[in-house]
């Protein structure tokens, strides 16, 4: 029997991204929320080795991953990530790079209008 995320904050952004979709009539909201409501293991860990490599493809695009950034590589590109979760290095290394790391319930007040979905 499927119970659902059991951790309060990934219940709240799941609410509140299925509440941005229905009232801005967009779908990448939803489906980062259905990504985000997913079981923890099967959610995306994207690298920074990653992020780097899709910031030089999409740039001044807004990369967006639904679920934990690791601070695994180097990240030299300047670049917008927005994610679920970061771990401490990540984090670290984004702004030592010169971008912005932004948790999900913040960029959903922010007005983002290019985003990429990372898997």
């Amino acid at each position: 029997m499927r119970t659902g995320p059991t951790k309060e904050r990934a219940k709240k952004v799941i609410a509140l991204l299925e509440k941005t979709s229905r009232k801005s009539k967009s779908a990448l909201w939803l489906d980062i929320a259905t990504r985000i409501a997913k079981p923890r293991r099967q959610r995306a860990s994207v690298n920074l080795w990653k992020l780097d490599s899709l910031a030089r493809i999409f740039k001044g695009k807004t990369l967006v991953v639904p679920g934990k950034v690791l601070g695994n590589g180097v990240i030299l590109e300047k670049a917008n990530i927005v994610a679920f979760e970061f771990s401490d290095s990540a984090e670290e290394k984004i702004k030592k790079a010169g971008g912005k790391a932004t948790l999900i319930e913040n960029a959903v007040s922010e007005s983002v209008k290019t985003m990429v979905i990372v898997k």
